[in-house]
């Protein structure tokens, strides 16, 4: 049969990822010892890339006698569809000491577009550099994928340009250095782009509100997603909505992504894994576990980003034994876990003392799984030893890991210390987390009490002091509220709501039963140098507390209570929403800077460790 026959037969096993058909054909090629013609090995091997057999187009690539330019360019382009660009750039080198050949604009192409994947721009700019004295170098798709390298890099200027030396600009360029403008948050950039490009299709649209979702402009991409549907733009892809969803969980704006979630329905999008993936996260942020439950249990498909995604939520509203069990499902489902699993599993243990699971499931991440821990990794292994009063442990660890410990890390060890009362541990660490010069007043005031309560008077001052510098550079505190189609937001210390009385009323009442049960402020949390009355005044208008008596205030009686701090709970605070929560028998979720907390019934899910 003729060569043509043969390369038909290919073309068609190809258009429909026909593996049997396809390795029929290649022991058959063997068999007639045809394998020596270049085009025939080239299009199986482009063939078994569609097909993802990528060790058997390895092997094919490996084996073949004769390599060309499209040889290599068919091979990286699979490695690059495969989502594996690391091992694009590792065997290019290869094309010239071997086969002894410069690369070509497909070449190109492809190891930018690895660069892009990677965020390698150390790489990326020499492959720029060495398509600008190559032949090609007035190549526009190669340019193209520049542009969207520079724009995933994080360099929108490099991007640009790129893009103004394109004669020919197609829409992949176009939609590149919107995103790359709107993700560095250069809103109006991106906007004056978006106006001229030709044709403002999906792609376009989704360029410009995801890059501004991750750039921090949710509210902003919610606006343009709007715009979009009014304007009738069909879509035709899901990733558009897979952001809005993210966008939700970002923003904590849990009645807007219930809104997506039905318009992720009505399109018919919800069968997408990387959809119900969003899905999931959105619904654990928001601090709407039984609904992320439910979609995660409708899933017909669940990959390790579904698996992960339930067990962090899980871990981080506080349900260890949730987060373990369904690992466990997982394994069981044959998934195999990553990284960012281990970090919800182990930071699940943490918070119910299970010191040796956790410790076992750190082994099984770095022996049964090639895992190399990070440092967050072993920012929650030290935490469940510290939890657990393991704090010699900890201390070995910190001795032997190859990360510095970083502010939060040493921050929860003092706080261990302190509850064990361990103090000349306590002084050790407390040195530690000082000379990294904390952001965070919240631990200065832990350093200044931990000096104080060892008689280091001149330690605790000095904390104080630089305590009240940081205070005027501190990002004022706010909380909002989400209930319905409403919304509201409080400052603390405001006192110009419109329902201010009422909501000084309530407190008010609140506050003289929490006394009659015991409550005292700890005035230890304001950092001013004022009277007490003050302070426990300042105190009283934390903008939690605010947030939390409005909504007992507005919504429905029963409901729960959901509110999003922009820094950390201070722990009168803390004591505080606690106490209002068996008070009027009212479950109260606060989602702040760190973590999730669950005040039901007088008790917080981080059992008063956070």
């Amino acid at each position: 049969m003729p060569i043509l026959h043969y390369l038909h037969q290919l073309q068609n096993c190809a258009k429909h990822r026909s593996i049997v058909s396809t390795k029929q054909l290649h022991a058959h090629f063997i068999k007639l010892g045809v394998t020596q013609f270049l085009a025939l090995s080239n299009t199986l091997l482009n063939v078994y890339g569609k097909c993802s057999l990528l060790q058997d187009a390895l092997q094919l690539f490996d084996e073949m006698p004769q390599r060309d330019h499209v040889s290599w360019a068919t091979f990286l382009t699979t490695q690059n569809q495969a989502n594996l660009p690391d091992k694009t750039l590792s065997i290019f080198p290869a094309m010239f000491s071997i086969d002894r050949l410069l690369p070509d604009d497909f070449v190109f192409a492809s190891l930018v577009k690895a660069c892009g994947s990677l965020g390698a721009i150390k790489q990326g700019k020499q492959v720029h550099g060495n398509f600008l004295v190559s032949p090609y170098f007035d190549d526009d798709v190669v340019k193209s994928s520049l542009v969207d390298m520079y724009a995933k890099c994080g360099l929108p200027d490099d991007s640009r340009l790129v893009f103004d030396s394109i004669k020919l600009k197609n829409m992949a360029s176009w939609t590149a250095i919107i995103y790359g403008y709107a993700r560095k948050g250069r809103k109006e950039e991106a906007l004056e782009l978006f106006v001229r490009v030709p044709l403002k299709n999906l792609f376009a649209w989704t360029a410009l509100i995801s890059g501004l979702i991750q750039s921090g402009n949710g509210v902003d991409a919610f606006g343009l997603f709007v715009k979009m549907r009014r304007q009738g733009i069909s879509i035709i892809d899901p990733l558009v909505l897979s952001s809005i969803v993210g966008a939700s969980a970002n923003l904590a704006m849990l009645e807007l992504g219930k809104q997506v979630h039905g318009l992720v329905i009505q399109l018919g999008y919800e069968s997408c894994v990387f959809i119900s993936n969003a899905l999931v996260d959105m619904y654990a942020k928001c601090s709407d576990m039984s609904a992320a439950r439910g979609v995660f249990s409708r899933m017909s498909r669940r990959d390790v980003v579904s698996w992960t995604s339930i067990i962090v939520g899980a871990a981080q509203h506080g349900q260890a034994e949730e987060a373990l069990s369904l690992y466990d499902n997982m394994i069981l489902n044959g998934v195999e876990p990553n990284e960012v699993t281990f970090v919800g599993l182990i930071y699940a243990c943490s918070h119910v003392g299970l010191v040796n699971r956790g410790r076992e499931l750190f082994k099984s991440m770095v022996e049964d799984y090639g895992i190399h821990p990070s440092l967050q990794h072993y920012t929650c292994l030290l935490d469940l030893l510290g939890r657990s009063g393991h704090l010699e442990e900890a201390e070995s660890v910190i001795n032997l890991m190859p990360f510095k410990p970083d502010e939060p890390t040493w921050a929860a060890l003092l706080s261990a210390c302190k509850q064990y009362r361990n103090a000349k541990m306590a002084i050790k660490f407390a040195d530690h987390l000082f000379s990294l010069k904390p952001e965070e007043p919240s631990t200065y005031i832990l350093l200044s009490n931990t000096y104080a309560s060892s008689g280091l008077w001149e330690h605790a001052s000095k904390a104080r002091h630089l305590l009240e510098s940081l205070e005027v550079r501190k990002e004022p505190g706010y909380s909002y509220i989400y209930f319905g189609k409403e919304n509201q937001m409080f400052y603390a210390g405001e006192t110009s709501h419109p329902m201010k009385d009422e909501i000084f009323g309530l407190l008010n009442e609140l506050d003289v039963e929490m006394r009659r049960r015991g409550y005292v402020p700890d005035t230890s949390y304001i950092l001013h140098n004022t009277d007490h009355q003050e302070k426990e005044r300042q105190l009283f208008w934390h903008s939690e507390r605010l947030a939390v008596a409005y909504g007992l205030l507005k919504s429905v009686p029963g409901t729960v209570i959901r509110i999003v701090k922009n820094l950390r709970v201070c722990g009168d605070c803390h004591t505080v929403l606690k106490l209002i929560s068996d008070i009027v028998q009212r479950e109260i979720v606060v989602r702040d800077a760190k973590r999730y907390h669950h005040f039901k019934g007088g008790k917080c899910s981080c059992n008063d460790f956070w």
